[in-house]
């Protein structure tokens, strides 16, 4: 997962809640004369909705991921994102082996909602291929950088996944803290060489 994709989820997610409240409303009379600042408090607007919900769930990041996780034995969560484009859900991507699985989870209930996505390593494109094969070889897994960046950050996650970003393996966890999102980056332990661990 890209950190630019993490956001972009995030951000699309809030967007489309706050496109609902907008198809309510009456577009303006010239819809050109919509400018930055309009623009920017609608932004607000859908963000402010997002946090408002996610206080209002039942279910933490943490236990999403784990209700995703015991779907197949081994796996190890890649990416989630919590997401209000309908109920509030999380998104997560768990991976074991060659096999990627996509669940949705209410994040109300911790059911798994619509059906599973599967996929290979194959089919994902050169930067979230090399991000799944690295969560290989660290020891760390999403859920402790998760732990660590709640503490850190004093919120709850609503957001996390492995990235590169300048050259640098990285955990990314977005946190929500009072009407506020924060990014806390998280370098995991040193990767593992393959021959080390055979050693």
């Amino acid at each position: 997962m890209t950190k630019k994709r993490l956001f972009a989820i995030m951000l699309c997610s809030a967007t489309l809640a706050a496109a609902d409240v907008a198809a309510a409303t009456p577009p303006p009379l010239d819809a050109a004369s919509l400018g930055a600042a309009d623009q920017h408090d609608a932004e607000d607007a859908a963000l402010r909705r997002m946090l408002e919900q996610f206080r209002a769930i039942q279910i933490s990041l943490t236990e999403a991921m784990a209700t995703a996780e015991r779907l197949h034995d081994g796996s190890r969560t890649a990416d989630i994102s919590f997401e209000i484009s309908g109920p509030p859900v999380y998104r997560v991507r768990t991976v074991k082996n060659e096999r990627i699985w996509e669940n949705v989870i209410d994040a109300n209930t911790g059911r798994v909602l619509q059906k599973e996505t599967t996929s290979s390593l194959k089919e994902l494109d050169r930067g979230d291929l090399a991000n799944i094969i690295a969560l290989k070889w660290i020891k760390q897994r999403l859920s402790d950088a998760v732990r660590v960046a709640e503490k850190a950050a004093a919120g709850s996650a609503l957001a996390g996944g492995l990235m590169k970003q300048d050259g640098k393996l990285n955990f990314v966890v977005v946190i929500a803290n009072g009407d506020r999102l924060k990014e806390v980056m998280l370098e995991p332990p040193k990767l593992a060489t393959e021959g080390a661990i055979h050693q």
